[in-house]
């Protein structure tokens, strides 16, 4: 049995029951903390789940960021590493991962790496070059290196799990200037301050719309199998294009979402807080390169 959990709310469970489908041919269970609500009792709920409240987070930094965090976003970002600890006092190994995620093969080896490492961590793959496309190089360093959908554990990552849930009560917020991106910038001193870290380079890992333009042809070159793909608004943007190379894993994601959510339909959110930021960051970083240049 490989243990995995992720941070869901009642209005999102249909992505969670999508995951849970995706790891159960593999022996996947999927422990959920729901931060809201109740699970519908009309909807088929997967048979490896296994839910949890906010009630069943006792310890002090657990309250009081429950205190602290009214927005459910935040909230969810910011308990992950309680959860995890919660998870950790009666299982050895816990994956962490976010519900946008869906997996296509075996990721037994996943939990073989916790065996030797404390942290499993995996990068956003961002493009590097400093000749093209250099608003992806600058990304690394405004975003983050790793991504906080994937966080692996065992029990010797307590240290880590303290200090990462201390900063999630610290600040939960994307401030750039500041060097803040919610709970996931935190993660680009992991290494630096843990011994026991292992960054997953494996790409057929954490797959999505900000690092797929090479995938097809590494992982068929290397005959390496795609694992999981994190299927975040930029992922469904891209891969639900009928000529992008990855568009059938994208109806196979779309057709277990809708198994879950008979009207699901994929709409892309044009205008809200976060895209209009991006815009304008970038708008800003096009002003700046065009200033430097001249």
């Amino acid at each position: 049995m490989s243990n995995f959990c992720t941070t869901s709310t009642v209005s999102h469970l249909y992505k969670t029951y999508a995951l849970a489908d995706s790891i159960a041919p593999f022996g996947g269970v999927l422990h959920v903390l729901l931060i809201d609500g109740s699970p519908d009792n009309t909807t088929e709920i997967p048979q490896n789940i296994h839910f949890f409240s906010l009630k069943n987070l006792t310890d002090e930094i657990g309250k009081k960021i429950i205190s602290k965090y009214k927005n459910k976003d935040k909230l969810r970002w910011a308990l992950k590493p309680v959860f995890l600890t919660f998870l950790l006092r009666k299982y050895s190994k816990v994956i962490y991962v976010d519900n946008d995620i869906f997996f296509f093969n075996d990721f037994s080896f996943l939990f073989e790496k916790l065996e030797k490492k404390a942290v499993l961590l995996t990068p956003h793959f961002y493009e590097a070059s400093p000749q093209k496309n250099q608003n992806w190089l600058e990304a690394n360093f405004r975003v983050g290196l790793y991504n906080a959908g994937f966080i692996g554990v065992n029990s010797k990552a307590i240290p880590f799990l303290n200090w990462w849930a201390n900063c999630c009560l610290y600040n939960i917020k994307k401030t750039y200037w500041r060097g803040l991106f919610d709970d996931q910038k935190y993660l680009d001193l992991v290494p630096v301050l843990f011994d026991d870290v292992e960054i997953i380079k494996h790409r057929g890992c954490n797959l999505a719309g900000w690092n797929y333009t090479n995938y097809p042809h590494e992982l068929a070159k290397n005959n390496i199998n795609l694992i999981f793909i994190h299927f975040a608004e930029l992922s469904l943007i891209e891969f639900s294009k009928p000529e992008n190379y990855w568009h059938k894993s994208y109806i196979n994601y779309v057709d277990s979402l809708k198994k879950h959510f008979p009207n699901y339909l994929f709409k892309r959110k044009i205008f809200n807080k976060n895209t209009v930021s991006n815009y304008l960051y970038f708008l800003t970083w096009k002003f700046c390169m065009l200033f430097e240049k001249n």
